[in-house]
């Protein structure tokens, strides 16, 4: 284990910069995965702007990951909750059985229009990289969360 950190470090030292990749980064051929829960990636990530206008329109699926007291606490209009524990398990249904829980039609993996959100954008980041492994690639999730949200919505 130490060996492999100290061949990391000589190949990002004589390459200079690890080359990113969404999110894989690349160096000296080596590849690991990374959970990035600091900035998001523009494409991924849905504005405050952006989310409104899919509302407006009806254009969105947008899945509440938080808890389910958090969800009855506060929410964004049309969004569906499916805490994040059970995410996987729930996306993984049939699309009738999705329906009947859920009371929405299933989300498809070529969908466009799926959002996932939480409070603040970590758990929604979480979830993201949920769909994006289950083959649901042009998901994304609103950065901002119900914090930023609430606080705009008050203005």
């Amino acid at each position: 284990m130490a060996s492999l950190q100290v061949l990391r470090r000589l190949c990002v030292f004589t390459l200079n910069k690890p080359v990113y990749h969404g999110r894989v980064i690349s160096a000296c051929g080596l590849k690991t995965s990374t959970v990035n829960h600091g900035q998001p990636d523009s494409v991924s990530a849905v504005t405050y702007e952006q989310l409104k206008a899919m509302l407006a329109k009806h254009s969105v699926q947008l899945f509440d990951v938080r808890n389910t007291d958090e969800f009855q606490a506060g929410r964004i209009p049309d969004s569906v909750n499916i805490p994040l524990g059970q995410l996987e398990e729930s996306l993984k249904l049939p699309p009738q059985q999705f329906q009947l829980q859920f009371g929405v039609k299933a989300p498809e993996k070529e969908d466009n229009n799926i959002v996932f959100h939480c409070r603040s954008g970590k758990r929604s980041l979480t979830a993201l990289e949920i769909g994006h492994r289950l083959g649901f690639s042009k998901a994304r999730h609103y950065a901002g969360g119900y914090i930023d949200w609430e606080q705009r919505e008050k203005k």
